[in-house]
């Protein structure tokens, strides 16, 4: 029996007790999401002044956001417009004496801060990037359309410095045999060649535009050294591995189109440089990396087994990010990750030699990550000058748990300015860099808590932490907070908060609709459930007012990610979707499983090698839970999650057979073989040298052991999660001649659904299957 057979004979054979219970909402409704709850507002930032605080919002209910402004001197908010928000920019980093440039539209625009004016300087429809101002000559560097700009605030002029173009060096000409045999013969030829050399040398030079060959290569991350002196690019060779593709069948022009997408997990790691182009001398060269500590040293999972030797026969490949340059000079650092991701040096350079010397190195045998730190060799982390030169922070998980240090550049010694088993999750340093002001976990790990420390004395000072989330930004006078603020029955809203001790959320906005308003939405507990670890892993438990014995084990996203916390869900609908089954006397438990974010290093990398490990027995603790705890019926308990959590699902049906009476499993991976390279090779490192590590932990390998009832959902034009990979589920269930599972598809949807008609149609199955399978025998 399939199992839409299955739920057509049990919806003949309902009986009228089943469904009793029932709920207030509507799940046409709440699929809505936003189009129900409210917009809340997002992208907030300061105008320069101070005066007013800029975001997103949709009070008005329209089709998408527009931009509104709160003023601090009168208390409204109003709706910007290019005329008020062009007289006071947003606040930007990048300033000299009088001005503020910033970037808006692909045009580049100075703002005069005594005329409150603004004016644009640059137009030409590219992009604009990688703005810098120079202390010494004060200048404004840009870099738009494979071009390096200087601009002259005091002459108003600007000016190609450097020239970008891929390909080689053409060969010089002169250098044939056959012009050769002709300057040799004819005095002619030689006359005219002295004639240009002298009027090429006799010339005046007005531009000093160079141009920089990149062979195959693409460049990014532009920049100026302090000095001026040298130019400094990351070279992007050009990827071995093939790119997939999926199909588009409802293109608005009627025919299906083929798209390209990311490239599968791959242990052929691309190729980067980070080249150096010395100004003066016009010569290129590349950054040194040799001499990386631990630079040729093999993982350790290489190493099982007798005479392995322990070290490569070449140097591992790296990703160089940005230089930090001091705002004096070209004192620098940086941070390198090699591109198995587990190790990060944080270095020096010499520009002149293009060697680098190690500051401080972290090495983690599963991969380095945590908040602060980034999981993706591609991005940096927290990290910056405090004193130019002389001493900068950053974020490492030394002790098991992301912490803030400090590094004394003369003395070349580690200080630890933060501690303890909680996690620093964001840095901003004060206008004097004296401070920095942190967000971090420490009450709870379900709370966001906003302190500041005294970078001189280590002084904390708790400046918001109570429950929820305080997500703030601080003024450009540093007089103020805005806070995006949320708890975990309230939406986002914004609140002003004053730069001290204690201080009180003054509200801005109010964004939730009367229909989100007239239902009493419920607060779930989050607690830790035990497990094998002595933390126990944190949940969210909703308990009915009238339990029908049955259960709901709910799995969050993208592994590292959290949703067992005190704020507002970025799952606001299954939130909403859980206060619905709640209401029809389901029990919902929501676990922050291993692998999720905020509760330090072992919690992170618990399911190195073996996803579906860890992660799937917390699940099966949760239901340990649900049974000894709650009183729920051990043959009524269901799972459904997403993307990760729709991996999740399958494993547990698929290596846990009778556990769980039904699953949904929501656009979800099924063979990590055919996931991405970045996320996939953290955890299990790479097919062709870990391929146990993919086998046990991909679903599709366990397909023949299915026995519960399976529903699948996936988007059609899904680029991240493919399509493909639940094609390919189904075909090894046809082949094993597996009955109870059914597909449904959604062919506008890629892996985040924005219709809410395809919201509607994949929680309503999800609502039937549960229905159908937990509340009957």
């Amino acid at each position: 029996m399939t199992l839409q057979s299955f739920i057509s004979a049990c919806l003949l054979a309902l009986s009228t007790t089943a469904f009793s219970q029932t709920s207030s909402l509507e799940l046409a409704e709440i699929m809505k999401g936003e189009g129900f709850i409210g917009y809340s507002p997002e992208n907030t930032v300061w105008s320069m002044t101070g005066e007013r605080i800029y975001f997103d919002w949709n009070p008005e209910n329209k089709p998408d956001r527009s931009n509104y402004f709160y003023d601090l001197k009168t208390k409204q908010i109003l709706k910007t417009t290019a005329e008020n928000y062009l007289s006071d920019p947003e606040y930007t980093k990048i300033n000299d004496e009088n001005a503020s440039y910033f970037v808006l539209d692909n045009q580049l625009y100075r703002y005069d801060s005594k005329l409150k004016k603004s004016t644009v300087i640059y137009s030409v429809g590219d992009a604009i990037y990688s703005l810098s101002y120079s202390k010494v000559t004060k200048m404004l560097y840009f870099y738009s359309n494979s071009h390096i700009f200087r601009y002259d605030p005091r002459e108003k002029s600007i000016q190609s410095i450097a020239h970008f173009v891929k390909g080689d060096k053409p060969t010089d000409p002169d250098s044939s045999l056959l012009m050769k045999e002709e300057f040799r013969l004819f005095d002619y030829h030689q006359s005219n060649q002295e004639k240009k050399l002298f009027q090429e040398s006799t010339a005046l030079k007005f531009n000093q535009q160079r141009t920089i060959y990149t062979g195959k290569a693409s460049q990014r991350n532009v920049q100026i050294s302090t000095s001026e002196k040298y130019i400094l690019f990351r070279l992007d060779f050009p990827e071995e591995q093939k790119s997939t593709e999926y199909m588009d069948f409802m293109s608005s022009g009627g025919h299906a189109q083929s798209a390209k997408a990311r490239s599968k997990v791959s242990g052929s790691d691309p190729k980067h440089q980070l080249a150096i182009f010395n100004i003066e001398t016009d010569s290129l060269y590349f950054a040194d990396f040799s001499t990386l500590p631990d630079i040729r040293k093999k993982a350790a999972y290489l190493l099982e087994g007798e005479n392995k030797d322990p070290f490569f026969e070449n140097d591992r490949k790296i990703v160089p990010h940005p230089l930090h340059f001091s705002s004096e000079n070209d004192d620098n650092f940086l941070d390198v990750r090699s591109y198995d991701n587990k190790d990060r040096w944080i270095v020096t350079m010499d520009l002149q030699t293009g060697k680098v010397r190690c500051y401080d190195h972290q090495h983690d045998e599963a991969w380095i990550g945590g908040p602060g730190i980034s999981s993706w060799n591609m991005a940096e982390g927290n990290l910056g000058w405090i004193i130019d030169g002389k001493q900068f922070y950053f974020q490492s998980e030394k002790t098991g748990y992301s912490h803030l240090y400090r590094y004394d550049v003369p003395t070349q010694t580690v200080s630890e300015l933060t501690s303890g088993n909680w996690e620093v999750h964001e840095v901003y340093l004060s206008n004097d860099r004296r401070a920095a002001y942190l967000q971090t976990n420490r009450s709870h790990p379900g709370n966001r808590d906003l302190e500041k420390i005294d970078l001189v004395s280590g002084k904390i000072s708790y400046l918001l932490n109570g429950t929820g989330y305080h997500d703030a930004l601080l003024s450009p006078d540093e007089k103020n907070f805005v806070v995006r603020y949320s708890y975990k029955n309230k939406p986002w809203e914004l609140y002003l908060s004053k730069n001290m001790v204690n201080s009180q959320l003054q509200q801005i906005t109010s964004s939730t609709s009367a229909l989100f308003q007239n239902y009493k939405w419920y607060e779930p507990e989050v607690i830790p459930i035990a497990n094998e670890t002595e933390e126990g892993v944190y949940t969210r438990v909703y308990k009915p007012e009238n339990p029908n014995g049955a259960a709901v084990i709910f799995v969050h996203g993208a592994g590292y990610l959290q949703n067992a916390h005190n704020y507002w869900s970025t799952y606001h609908r299954e939130y909403m979707f859980h206060n619905l089954l709640r209401d029809q006397g389901f029990t919902i438990i929501d676990m922050d499983y291993r692998a999720s974010e905020g509760y330090g290093r072992d919690h992170r990398t618990a399911i190195y090698r073996h996803m579906g490990g860890a992660d799937l027995r917390d699940h099966l603790y949760g239901r340990n839970y649900l049974i000894d705890s709650l009183g729920v019926d051990s043959s009524r308990i269901g799972i459904y999650g997403g993307s990760y959590g729709g991996f999740i699902t399958l494993m547990a049906l698929l290596t846990e057979p009778g556990k769980f009476k039904s699953g949904a499993a929501l656009r979800a991976v099924t063979d990590w073989m055919h996931y991405n390279h970045e996320y996939t090779s953290n955890i299990l490192n790479y097919p062709d040298t870990d391929s146990e590590a993919y086998r046990k932990s991909s679903p599709i390998n366990y397909a023949q052991n299915l026995q519960d009832e399976l529903l699948i959902l996936h988007g059609m034009v899904d680029d991240n999660v493919q399509f493909q990979d639940v094609v390919r589920l189904a075909q090894r269930f046809i082949e094993l001649g597996k009955k109870n599972w059914d597909l449904a598809v959604y062919p506008v949807e890629a892996h985040g659904f924005t219709s809410p008609t395809s919201w509607a149609d994949e929680y309503r199955r999800i609502l039937e299957l549960f229905q159908l399978t937990l509340l009957n025998d």
